[in-house]
């Protein structure tokens, strides 16, 4: 095999080194000279010829073989730059200027929710994450990215592996903190019948789960597994969407707090469980809208159970297919926190609302910068940024615009 030299011009918008041509090659930095073996546009086999000032050496052990992190050879101060000229350079290329606060990145060891991949062996089972590009489970001993109470979850995924994965199949295991313990959400295993259902109710009682779930059904509930937001206890449907860290979720919060300000009426859209929903009801009525019903159902109940806030009302709506009306945005402020397809549909009809604020929480810059430039180009003004780094060592980058008339 025939090696190769190559200069490492930018990192692609994934974590990979891009050179001319384009060729990729993953761990690398941008400034550096590396070789390897090119197969198709990647680089294979990567020896680092001349090293950039910002590499560093990794802090996992597990970080050659896992998958889990990409950007652990790269110093803080550079990761951080980068996910902040992500965001400015994809408002850029739609031609939107704004104010870039300095970006908030969660410390080591905070994720709170972890989707662990589980196989079946020979010996008993194996549970970690995928390695790069690959189907292969890499197994993990510690974690530099996951919560300490966050860990035994791993061997929770093996012993449920044992009981209910096929030879061929693989678990996906979906655990997640809660203030009554581990929530677990099982994928991909075997069909449920009464005597695996009894099997699975007596591990989780073994295991000491808060709450078991297998392919959507739950198997049992020793704890509720509640999420504080707020003021508010909310019980989430198994599987729902969380903000990945305690410390990433107040950074949101808080941003779009000073965003709503003083508002006293606020339409929280794709509101999931009650995340911003919750916090802001203690100043403002809240209208909450989201697709899934089960969501809305617990976002009303722990508004419900909670004291001292104003009222909350909920809505389930697929706001992809059914935006809501400009004519019937009637309120002070509007928090969006669509997925990562963005709210094409919905920003068109906020751009023809009249509304003074509006809070957009993404974790796309690409579809954030497409629904930005709709709004400025209605007469909004995407007053400031805030990046905020809940998933530490990877691509991923969300933030929170405060858009203003």
């Amino acid at each position: 095999m025939t090696r190769s030299e190559h200069f490492i011009e930018r990192l692609g918008h994934h974590g990979d080194g891009i050179a001319s041509g384009p060729v990729f090659a993953p761990l690398s930095l941008p400034g550096e000279t590396v070789s390897g073996v090119l197969e198709g546009d990647r680089l294979r086999d990567l020896r680092v010829v001349t090293p950039s000032d910002h590499r560093v050496k990794a802090p996992c052990a597990h970080f050659k073989t896992c998958g889990g992190c990409g950007l652990q050879h790269a110093s803080d101060a550079f990761v951080q730059d980068w996910k902040v000229d992500v965001v400015r350079q994809a408002l850029a290329a739609v031609g939107v200027e704004s104010d870039f606060r300095p970006i908030k990145t969660s410390p080591p060891r905070s994720r709170r929710r972890a989707v662990i991949s589980a196989r079946r062996t020979k010996k008993g089972a194996m549970a970690g994450f995928h390695m790069r590009a690959s189907s292969v489970i890499a197994e993990i001993s510690t974690c530099d990215v996951l919560h300490p109470d966050l860990m035994p979850s791993l061997d929770i995924a093996r012993v449920l592996a044992v009981l209910g994965a096929s030879r061929k199949g693989e678990l996906s295991v979906t655990a997640t903190l809660s203030a009554g313990g581990l929530d677990v959400a099982v994928s991909g295993g075997k069909p449920l019948d009464g005597a695996f259902q009894a099997q699975l109710g007596q591990e989780a009682q073994r295991l000491k789960v808060a709450r078991l779930t297998w392919d959507g059904e739950v198997i049992a509930t020793l704890v509720p597994p509640v999420q504080r937001f707020g003021v508010a206890s909310v019980v989430p449907p198994p599987g729902a969407f969380l903000q990945a860290t305690q410390d990433g979720e107040a950074a949101l919060v808080s941003a779009v707090s000073e965003i709503v300000g003083d508002a006293k009426s606020v339409f929280d859209l794709f509101a999931g469980c009650g995340t911003f929903s919750l916090p802001l009801a203690k100043t403002a009525e809240v209208h909450a809208i989201e697709g899934e019903g089960a969501m809305m159902k617990a976002l009303d109940r722990g508004w419900r159970e909670a004291t001292g806030l104003k009222r909350v009302s909920v809505e389930t709506r697929d706001l992809f297919r059914n935006p809501v009306m400009a004519e019937d945005l009637r309120c002070d402020a509007v928090v969006i926190d669509p997925p990562r397809a963005g709210a094409q549909a919905q920003a068109a009809e906020l751009a023809r609302a009249s509304l003074q604020r509006i809070a957009y929480v993404s974790c796309n810059p690409v579809t954030f910068a497409r629904d930005a430039r709709v709004l400025v180009d209605a007469g909004y003004r995407l007053e400031w940024v805030q990046v905020v780094d809940q998933f530490r060592w990877s691509s991923h980058v969300e933030l929170v615009g405060a858009f203003t008339r």
